[in-house]
């Protein structure tokens, strides 16, 4: 019993050490803090608007046949580049065909009517001279053949518009480019109005995208953006905005604006996710910081700003920003360093170790 009573004291001392050392520890322990730091910087904003939208080709021909008919000829196939004017199909149709002899034969008939009303005419001409026909007669005569001449002119007409009808029955390209449709082969009976190919011209592509409705304001013609397609993630291709389409749709809230690219991209094809940032303004020489180095308290911005080794909550007033950075109007200056994310477990007084950046 004594032996426990002399063990008991010293038991308590120790017990004693070691929950004063544990208090001192978690007080020591929640006043320190290691924590990723960054500088508030002088630099260039750059304030953009993001969109996404898809590779379109301002020049595409959509090639239908205008008779229904057997395909005779293939000139090219999908996927291939064609030439201006390059046959493509070529289809045989006795319709068009018959139309034409048709149009040949009364267009001779016209021409020897025609012929014979100015002989006639010319004829009673003479004779009224030599006094042995009426005035009238004379007048009928010239009328008929007025009437022949017209009629011959219609009966061309009509050969030339039935031979245009048979040059409908060869399809061609109506400027250089990519075949991208190509549905027949040799053979195919094809009806009238089916689509039957479709010409891209890759110098014509266009980034066609969806801005909202809020954005749209902030917008001109002539403004540079940077795009990238989904298919090309490291690459950038720089564009201007081209053309503003003048129409909100209802659904989405959203409008069309259309990208001219610089200069052509090797490797793109239309139908390509793209997503671009139209840049409407450019603030030099400004102070910025992260955003989310950014709080707000009872609405008032502050940053976690690092004085001497210890947190300090510093106010600050904003000005624009980007999808990155804001920049401040006051409350800080060049180079002072703040904490780069506003955690909610930090607090003023706290030291702060600044943790080495991490690798990209």
């Amino acid at each position: 019993m004594k032996n426990l009573q002399k063990f008991l004291p010293k038991y308590s001392i120790a017990l004693g050490v070691v929950f004063a050392l544990t208090v001192l520890y978690l007080i020591t322990r929640g006043n320190s803090v290691t924590i990723e730091a960054g500088e508030a910087r002088n630099s260039e904003l750059v304030q953009a608007i993001y969109a996404t939208g898809f590779v379109e080709a301002d020049a595409v021909a959509n090639l239908s046949a205008e008779f229904s008919g057997t395909v005779s000829h293939v000139g090219a196939l999908e996927g291939q580049r064609v030439s201006a004017g390059q046959k493509i199909l070529e289809f045989s149709s006795p319709q068009p065909q018959l139309a034409v002899s048709e149009a040949r034969s009364a267009l001779s008939e016209q021409q020897a009517q025609a012929t014979n009303s100015s002989r006639n005419a010319s004829r009673k001409t003479n004779l009224f001279r030599e006094g042995a026909l009426s005035r009238q007669e004379v007048d009928d005569a010239e009328k008929s053949r007025i009437q022949s001449e017209e009629l011959l002119q219609q009966k061309a007409f009509q050969l030339k518009s039935r031979e245009d009808d048979l040059k409908k029955l060869t399809v061609r390209a109506p400027f250089a480019g990519i075949l991208t449709l190509q549905s027949v082969k040799e053979g195919d009976y094809v009806k009238a109005n089916t689509l039957v190919a479709t010409v891209l011209d890759p110098s014509s592509y266009m980034i066609g995208v969806e801005v909202d409705e809020l954005d749209v304001p902030k917008i001109r013609v002539g403004q540079p953006a940077t795009v990238a397609l989904d298919a090309y993630p490291e690459q950038r291709l720089s564009a201007i905005v081209s053309r503003i389409v003048p129409q909100t749709d209802r659904v989405t809230k959203t409008s069309k604006i259309y990208l001219k690219l610089d200069k052509p991209a090797d490797n793109i094809q239309a139908g390509m996710t793209a997503t671009a940032n139209i840049i409407y303004n450019t603030r030099p020489n400004t102070l910025l910081v992260r955003k989310s180095s950014i709080f707000e308290e009872n609405h008032q911005s502050y940053v976690w700003k690092i004085e001497k080794g210890r947190l300090k909550k510093q106010p600050v007033r904003q000005g624009a920003s980007d999808m990155s950075f804001v920049e401040v109007v006051a409350g800080l200056k060049n180079g002072d360093k703040v904490a780069l994310v506003a955690d909610a477990t930090l607090h003023e007084g706290m030291d702060v170790t600044i943790a080495k950046p991490k690798k990209p």
